[in-house]
């Protein structure tokens, strides 16, 4: 159950809410037909998070649409996916957000102050994947997350790696992000004692398959508590390392 939930029931609990309220508020429609979106007003309470915006096919104007949508339905934070510079500049003459160049996310609203149960870690094997990482990083740092970021400790180097045993082995979640061979996941889950999701990329030359090869390493992955998301998905990395760093938090869901 999340906090929305129980606050409103507590509320009913206390009498600062009436039984008739709660109806209304619990009957309220679970989503809005805007045309060309059904924005989802309900993910909250069924899921926790509130929905996200893929903004790769949409038009800006299309964005816009929906986010004035989240906002008029009490939507503080509102994370957009895959923007694309030109969108972004046409969303900021109406609305203030933060955009991410490397990330491809826009942000409208307050980063959350974190509440997870530890840290998640960001590790890269090279710098050609951080726009992957940072999708991921920003995701989990929206979602309520700290998150550190270890980038260009891959296995063609790895003293780069075991340089920071500290930072792996202290961690709640570790999303491990490489191209090529995709062998990173494999080392730092034989290292540490905490979940490791694995993205693939599509860096590599011509036999990784733009990031197939990368793909089939990981899922094939020798070491236990790997789990592993499609190729350049950093957003659904970032989303599931906050589920698993939200787990058990009494806390974060009595907000």
């Amino acid at each position: 159950m999340n906090h929305d939930i129980r606050n409103l029931l507590e509320g009913v609990s206390d009498g600062s809410v009436s039984v008739e309220d709660a109806l209304l508020k619990l009957k309220t429609k679970p989503f809005e037909d805007i045309g060309y979106a059904k924005v989802d007003m309900h993910r909250r309470l069924r899921q926790g998070t509130a929905e996200v915006i893929y903004g790769a096919g949409k038009t800006p104007e299309q964005i816009i649409g929906i986010v004035e949508t989240m906002l008029k339905n009490g939507q503080d934070t509102i994370l957009i996916t895959r923007l694309s510079e030109e969108a972004a500049a046409l969303i900021k003459e109406t609305h203030s957000m933060h955009y991410d160049k490397n990330a491809r996310c826009g942000v409208i609203g307050q980063i959350p102050v974190p509440d997870g149960i530890g840290k998640i870690v960001v590790a890269t094997g090279g710098t050609s994947d951080i726009p992957v990482a940072e999708e991921a990083a920003l995701t989990a740092t929206v979602l309520g997350n700290e998150v550190v970021r270890l980038y260009d400790v891959g296995v063609a180097g790895l003293h780069r790696t075991l340089a920071h045993l500290d930072d792996l082995m202290s961690s709640s979640v570790i999303i491990a992000i490489a191209g090529m061979e995709g062998a990173l996941a494999s080392v730092i889950g034989g290292l540490v004692d905490c979940p490791v999701i694995a993205v693939p990329t599509s860096v590599g030359y011509g036999a990784s398959f733009n990031g197939l090869s990368a793909l089939l390493s990981m899922l094939n992955s020798c070491a236990s508590g790997v789990s592993v998301v499609n190729i350049d998905n950093g957003f659904g990395a970032g989303y599931l390392a906050n589920m698993i760093n939200h787990m058990g938090n009494s806390s974060a869901m009595q907000k």
